[in-house]
């Protein structure tokens, strides 16, 4: 299949126009022209991608996971997964490897779990070990509970932000109160070791039960996990109601400020400082309309030029990839929105080789593609 071209994207003259903060009449260079090619097609709803070493894993929400070498093409792999709930926002979903998986070959999922009648029981995370490209076998469950409710808000993306602290972005599952409560794991980030042990320096672990999981608390529905490389430095990005979907720093013990209490009351602020006064304030919010922010990796590397540095965050709603830069105090700045002829996109990842990755999910006719510049 032909690569396909991305129009150039519109030099800063008129973005000066349209982007918040900017002055009119500015004088910028264009941004660079890119370059996307498919690398997976005829996909369903394909939720995240990784690596293990030079080979691709990516996943489908109904509950199939490949691998894909380069220039081959994709084999399934064959992995004893529970029962799953495949609804709305539910079935299989987060994706990652471990950060040793060249020599160790681990991975973990995340996934919506059903019961034995077929209705829902909690979303978990698993660790798995390929033992070839076509096939894996469990070694543990991390993490069970999860709520799951009617299918909405089930989150979940895995992230490590070290080589053992493995960071889990979970959904509110539409429950009013989750999101402040330490004794729920909904509306969380939650930290463990990539062995399953609990780290003792959790915010929380004092006070025993769940609360032992809890990194931060009070968020929504947490679809992107993304570490800065050249600091560490984590962010989350979420989806909001009918405004302000919002990508946030993932800071120790804090508290968002999602509470949709009495019942779920979806006209509740995203970040209530009337309520909770010490709310931690997002870092960028959309406002209104949203645009369904979801995956978020960043680009690395002087093969992205003056990209290099910046925060790419996918759409669904919004259908596009948005491009931010981060300043040195974490002040993000919206400045392009590419890959807008694609669909909804639902995880960006930077591979192995430098490129960018991402998946789209349109319900049917879905891929993987690359983008590179140029």
């Amino acid at each position: 299949m032909p690569a396909r071209l991305s129009r150039p994207v519109l030099a800063a003259v008129v973005l000066a126009l349209l982007l918040p903060g900017s002055a009119p009449g500015r004088a910028e260079a264009a941004e660079p022209g890119y370059t996307v090619t498919p690398v997976a097609t005829d996909l369903a709803i394909p939720w995240d991608v990784t690596w293990v070493g030079d080979l691709m894993l990516f996943d489908e929400r109904a509950g199939r996971v490949w691998t894909k070498r380069p220039d081959a093409a994709p084999q399934r792999v064959d992995l004893a997964l529970p029962p799953l709930w495949v609804r709305s926002e539910g079935g299989l979903l987060g994706l990652v490897a471990d950060p040793d998986a060249a020599t160790n070959r681990y991975f973990y999922t995340c996934q919506s779990v059903a019961k034995a009648s077929g209705s829902a029981s909690d979303v978990q995370v698993w660790k798995w070990r390929l033992t070839s490209d076509t096939t894996a076998v469990k070694v543990r469950t991390l993490v069970k509970g999860i709520p799951i409710g009617s299918g909405r808000h089930n989150g979940c993306r895995l992230r490590f932000r070290s080589d053992q602290m493995l960071y889990i972005g979970t959904g509110d599952a539409a429950r009013g109160t989750s999101p402040q409560n330490l004794k729920s794991l909904g509306g969380k980030v939650l930290r463990v070791r990539s062995d399953g042990s609990i780290p003792r320096t959790n915010p929380f672990y004092g006070r025993g039960g769940n609360a032992r999981y809890v990194w931060n608390y009070g968020h929504r529905n947490i679809q992107g996990l993304a570490r800065q490389p050249a600091t560490g430095t984590m962010f989350s990005v979420e989806h909001g109601p009918g405004r302000d979907d919002e990508i946030n720093l993932v800071a120790k013990g804090s508290n968002y400020g999602w509470s949709p209490t009495p019942g779920y009351n979806e006209s509740r602020p995203m970040t209530d400082r009337k309520r909770f006064p010490r709310a931690r304030s997002a870092l960028w919010s959309s406002g209104e309309p949203t645009v369904a922010t979801s995956g978020a990796t960043f680009l690395a590397g002087g093969q992205w030029q003056s990209w290099d540095g910046v925060l790419a965050v996918a759409m669904l709603k919004g259908e596009g990839i948005l491009l931010f830069r981060v300043a040195a105090d974490r002040k993000l700045t919206r400045f392009a929105e590419i890959a807008k002829d694609f669909g909804r996109i639902r995880t960006v990842q930077q591979g192995p080789d430098g490129a960018l990755y991402f998946t789209t999910s349109n319900g049917s006719a879905d891929g993987i593609h690359r983008l590179v510049l140029g």
